[in-house]
């Protein structure tokens, strides 16, 4: 009898052991960083423009990834990808330290934390597709779907641990604090960076230059895998129609009445779902073999959960919505990642990855500002209720024009890849 392997087999990798660690505490300061941010600007705008405040913040986060993530994915075909990500992790840094600055020296205006928010988004750009390319060749192909598991746990743990700490200190010490901390917590990933050894040498088939055929190249690829072009579009429109996280404020202090430290928790929630998740995704990734039409209807549970979150006047219940938008987002988050990276070559890997931020930070921070917009007109609730109802409507129309998502299966894909590439 085999024996089954340990579900954090991915974890014995020294080198993606101390990006695991280094992550898991600047990604916790991030979120922490980013409640804080729309907390913050719902503070410095009147009661009657907060929607609509809250909702740019997506936009000026949205705005550099539309213009750098795709030339960053060629960056990171191009370049020493460690290298890449230690310069975009302290640019982040430094752009934390100057908004704990600017805060602790009186903000009575949002646009600095608009242009402090779009210039972090600006190395997140860079850093984003030299991280995620990086992550096949710091584990062997058989535990590749263990690390993107692992990577799912990571991300979820500092989404419950920020937002929840972020709550915290916001309540007790004040924002400035947060984005201070935040600033620290980007030492942890360079550090990590500085302590590898033995990284895998530059595929000789990546490009040496950042040019606008490699560019192009990239984007046909993507364009061309009707797999990959398929789960693109269904993250984009999912996370569209569904992100209501910029009204989190709204709910947690005029429908709700839970204060800073609820709306921490609010805003935790999808994230402890998530979490409870990736437990289970990541003993039973291997599998699930119709990878296919469990992405659709986890998608599907992701905006049923949505409307009933809209409809609820009951804090727990709120939760409890949240929490499961949580759960349903990171079965399909998990597959999609796994998918994508095992059917992309390692020297267009980054070029992918560039593209997929326009799709998967591009939806959710468009769906801000629309939810925004949306509330300003007919109120945060509505906003929520029609969103969650785009989300079904468009993931039911990806899945009817899409039969080859439909028909996706891990055991085919396996016995048709003789060759993994990182």
């Amino acid at each position: 009898m085999n024996k089954r392997p340990s579900s954090f087999i991915a974890l014995q990798h020294r080198n993606y052991r101390l990006l695991w660690t280094g992550q898991l505490i600047s990604f916790s300061g991030s979120m922490m960083q980013t409640a804080a941010i729309l907390w913050h600007v719902s503070l410095l705008v009147a009661p009657d423009h907060r929607a609509i405040a809250l909702g740019m913040v997506g936009l000026v986060r949205l705005l550099p990834v539309i213009l750098f993530s795709i030339t960053g994915g060629a960056v990171a075909d191009a370049w020493d990808r460690r290298r890449v990500m230690l310069a975009a992790q302290c640019a982040a840094g430094v752009t934390a330290l100057v908004l704990a600055a600017l805060t602790f020296h009186g903000l009575s205006r949002p646009w600095p934390i608009y242009a402090l928010a779009a210039l972090g988004s600006v190395a997140g750009a860079f850093d984003g597709p030299a991280r995620q390319a990086m992550l096949p060749t710091l584990v062997p192909r058989e535990h590749l779907a263990n690390a993107v598991s692992l990577n799912a746990i990571m991300l979820q743990i500092a989404s419950v641990a920020g937002p929840s700490l972020g709550g915290i200190l916001i309540a007790t010490l004040g924002v400035g604090w947060v984005y201070a901390v935040n600033a620290v917590s980007f030492a942890c990933v360079i550090a990590a960076l500085l302590m590898m050894r033995n990284v895998p040498a530059h595929d000789p088939r990546r490009s040496r230059e950042v040019s606008v055929e490699a560019i192009r190249e990239g984007l046909r690829f993507v364009f061309a895998n009707p797999i990959i072009r398929s789960t693109m579009l269904l993250d984009f429109f999912a996370t569209f129609f569904s992100s209501a996280t910029a009204l989190l404020p709204i709910f947690a202090q005029d429908i709700l009445h839970v204060g800073a430290r609820g709306y921490g928790w609010l805003y935790a929630a999808p994230s402890v779902g998530a979490a409870i998740t990736s437990l289970v995704m990541v003993r039973s990734i291997e599998e699930i073999d119709r990878r296919g039409v469990v992405m659709i209807w986890s998608v599907v549970v992701y905006g049923a959960a949505t409307v009933l979150f809209g409809l609820s006047h009951f804090f727990w219940l709120t939760f409890l919505c949240l929490a499961l938008t949580g759960a349903a987002d990171t079965v399909s988050t998990v597959i999609r990642n796994v998918v994508r990276q095992l059917e992309t070559p390692d020297y267009l890997r980054g070029r992918m990855i560039g593209v997929n931020m326009v799709f998967f930070m591009g939806g959710p921070q468009l769906g801000e500002l629309e939810a925004g917009s949306v509330a300003q007109w007919i109120g945060a609730p509505m906003s929520v209720i029609t969103g969650g109802l785009g989300c079904l409507l468009a993931t039911g129309w990806i899945a009817r024009v899409t039969p080859l998502l439909r028909n996706y299966r891990a055991s085919l894909t396996r016995a048709s890849k003789g060759d993994y590439d990182p």
